[in-house]
């Protein structure tokens, strides 16, 4: 399974994802780590991405390759994380057949009716079972 992981900023979210699921899953899962810039790419490598790369080209030319993709609810919304996701950033992630799993911040404009904000690790947990849920179908 090909597990895609984008992130801005400094990479904060991206890197909790990832050292989750790998104690999670271990080396059973390719994780690639996208990110808009290469601070939050180095951050996911890090954290123990398989691989990873930044920018436009990489996030265009790889989210038709996941099987899922996760991120930020940002991640699907041109201009956010402070204007470092392109339209054609989002464009591609929202574009792409795999499986998308967000996380629901209450940021940049962005509110969710009817949600509760949690934790990220309360996030991330929730996001892990979602995980094992796709791999059993």
């Amino acid at each position: 399974m090909k597990i895609v992981v984008v992130d801005g900023g400094g990479g904060g979210v991206g890197k909790v994802v990832i050292e989750k699921l790998r104690r999670e899953f271990g080396e059973r899962v390719e994780i690639l780590a996208f990110g808009t810039n290469s601070v939050a790419t180095a951050a996911m490598l890090k954290a123990g991405a398989n691989e990873g790369a930044t920018g436009e080209n990489a996030i265009e030319e790889n989210m038709p390759k996941a099987d899922i993709i996760i991120g930020a609810l940002a991640v699907v919304v041109a201009h956010a994380m402070l204007g470092e996701l392109t339209p054609r950033m989002a464009e591609a992630i929202a574009k792409s057949t795999a499986k998308k799993l967000l996380l629901p911040f209450n940021r940049g404009g962005i509110e969710l009716v009817g949600f509760k904000p949690e934790p990220l690790p309360h996030l991330v947990d929730e996001l892990l079972i979602q995980i094992k849920r796709i791999w059993r179908d």
